[in-house]
C-alpha cells in the first residue's frame, strides 16, 4: 500500500486504495462520449490507469484500439479485448507512441509532486507527433464542497466524507461507496491545482493546453509544446 493511501471493503485492494470489486460495479459515465468527440475515429489510445476497464470497454466498442496500463494485476485481469501492461505509470517507457494518451481518474493530482512529474513525462514520451493527451482534472470545489454525496440512479451512494490537510499543499481525501449489500472506502492523497498550476505542470513536461473540452474545465486536451 502506498503511504497515505488505503481502502476497506470486500475483495482485493490496490496499492492506491482502490477496491477491485467496487470498480467492477461502478457504471461508466460520460467519459467515453467526451473522449470519442475529442480524438480521431479509430485512434490507438494509451490508457494510463485503466483499472478494470470501465472506460476501456466502451472505447473498444466505439472502434478504438486501447493499450491499458495499471499497476494492479487484479484490475487488469478484468480487462477484455485490450492489450494490457502492468506497472506504475510514472516509470512507463514502452518505446512507442500513440495517437492519444489518456490520463483520467484525477491522476494528475497525485499528492507526490515527483510522481506527478513522472506521470506527465510518461504522457509526453508516448504521444505521437500530431497526437494529443487527454487529462481529467478535479472540479474547482472538489476539496471545499465537503461533505457531499450523490445517489446514483443504479442505487448506490458515493460520498466524499472528508478532506483534511496532510501537509505541503496536499489533502487526505476519504471517499465512501455505499451499496445495498456492501460498503467500500478509499483514502488517498490529492494535491489541488489551480488552472495556472496545472498549466505550469504541463509546461514542465513539454505539454500545453490545446482546449478545455468541458464547460467545467475538468477534461482537457493537451498537445506537445511547439
Amino acid at each position: 500500500m502506498r503511504e497515505g493511501y488505503g481502502g476497506t471493503g470486500p475483495g482485493a485492494i490496490t496499492p492506491d486504495g482502490c477496491a477491485v470489486e467496487l470498480y467492477a460495479r461502478l457504471p461508466v459515465g460520460e467519459e467515453p462520449d467526451i473522449i470519442a468527440a475529442a480524438v480521431p475515429a479509430g485512434a490507438h489510445i494509451l490508457e494510463l490507469g485503466s483499472g478494470v476497464g470501465r472506460v476501456t470497454h466502451p472505447l473498444l466498442e466505439r472502434g478504438f484500439t486501447v493499450t491499458a496500463v495499471d499497476e494492479s494485476a487484479d484490475m487488469l485481469a478484468r480487462v477484455r479485448g485490450a492489450r494490457t501492461i502492468r506497472g506504475p505509470i510514472e516509470d512507463l517507457d514502452l518505446g512507442e507512441t500513440f495517437d492519444v494518451v489518456m490520463l483520467a481518474s484525477f491522476l494528475v493530482h497525485a499528492g507526490d509532486e515527483e510522481v506527478r512529474r513522472g506521470i506527465l513525462r510518461t504522457c509526453a514520451r508516448h504521444v505521437a507527433d500530431g497526437g494529443c493527451v487527454l487529462i481529467q482534472r478535479e472540479g474547482a470545489d472538489y476539496h471545499t464542497d465537503v461533505p457531499r454525496e450523490r445517489v446514483d440512479p443504479s442505487g448506490f451512494t458515493v460520498r466524499i466524507a472528508s478532506v483534511e490537510p496532510a501537509g505541503e499543499g496536499v489533502d487526505s481525501v476519504r471517499a465512501e461507496y455505499v451499496f445495498p449489500d456492501a460498503v467500500w472506502t478509499q483514502t488517498f492523497l490529492s494535491r489541488p491545482l489551480t488552472k495556472e498550476q496545472f498549466e505550469s505542470a504541463l509546461a514542465e513536461a513539454g505539454l500545453e493546453v490545446d482546449t478545455y473540452l468541458t464547460p467545467d474545465g475538468m477534461w482537457v486536451r493537451a498537445v506537445p509544446s511547439v
